[in-house]
């Protein structure tokens, strides 16, 4: 489904993703883990047109998407929950989910309700402001938010950063059911033993450099994987 080959991500003068190259096929759960300052937030800002790369190609389904804007991503099935949540404070959590559907055309009460059917919580608070919704809540509503779009290819930077071990529990068996009605997903987590439970397949990214990658099973037990990201003496 996505192929990335070869890229290379420049802030000015400094070079962020030196030549990275990865896959990931639909149905998957594919998670890209790395230390704060690796690249795995540039990753996913370039696979949603935010940065675009200075030399690579990223390929969706086929189609050369390197040079796609930003706004055009959402249409072509890709969605992008960034890190920090970053809903509409100052709206209800309804016109959150509506705003995730604003290219959309027709009725859209039925995604709405599969919503609310997926995040319970989300229909108790629907007239709430999202600014005062809880962090666990607000990441639901920034998931939920980027469903509303049909998505093909869910980027997700960070879902569990900052939330209570029981929500993220909850998060993550959300994302697990997410796959499992169809949609593929691109997991960026600090947690790397929840995302190594819950993928597929691992990438791990170092100093803008993708330096191995391998089944989520044989990471988790992979030593360099458990010194470096599981805080494990091996």
């Amino acid at each position: 489904m996505l192929e990335v080959s070869n890229a290379v991500v420049r802030y000015g003068a400094i070079e962020a993703l030196h030549g990275v190259s990865f896959e990931v096929s639909a149905g998957e759960i594919v998670t890209l883990l790395g230390a704060n300052g690796a690249g795995k937030t540039t990753t996913l800002r370039m696979l949603s047109g935010l940065h675009a790369p200075v030399a690579g190609t990223i390929t969706f389904d086929g189609r050369d998407v390197t040079r796609t804007k930003a706004h055009q991503f959402t249409s072509l099935g890709i969605s992008h929950v960034p890190e920090g949540r970053r809903i509409f404070p100052q709206m209800s959590v309804e016109e959150n989910l509506e705003m995730g559907a604003f290219r959309r055309r027709g009725s859209i009460s039925e995604d709405i309700d599969r919503m609310y059917e997926t995040f319970p919580i989300l229909k108790e608070r629907r007239k709430q402001l999202g600014g005062n919704l809880s962090g666990g809540e607000q990441q639901m509503l920034a998931i939920a938010r980027a469903l509303m779009s049909h998505p093909r290819l869910l980027l997700l930077d960070e879902p569990s950063m900052g939330l209570a071990p029981m929500i993220v529990e909850a998060i993550f068996r959300i994302i697990g059911e997410i796959r499992d009605a169809g949609t593929t997903v691109f997991l960026v987590e600090q947690n790397a033993a929840q995302a190594l439970r819950l993928a597929d397949r691992g990438y791990v990214m170092e100093n803008g450099r993708i330096v191995f990658t391998d089944t989520a099973d044989k990471l988790l037990v992979d030593p360099r994987v458990r010194a470096v990201y599981l805080g494990e003496a091996v």
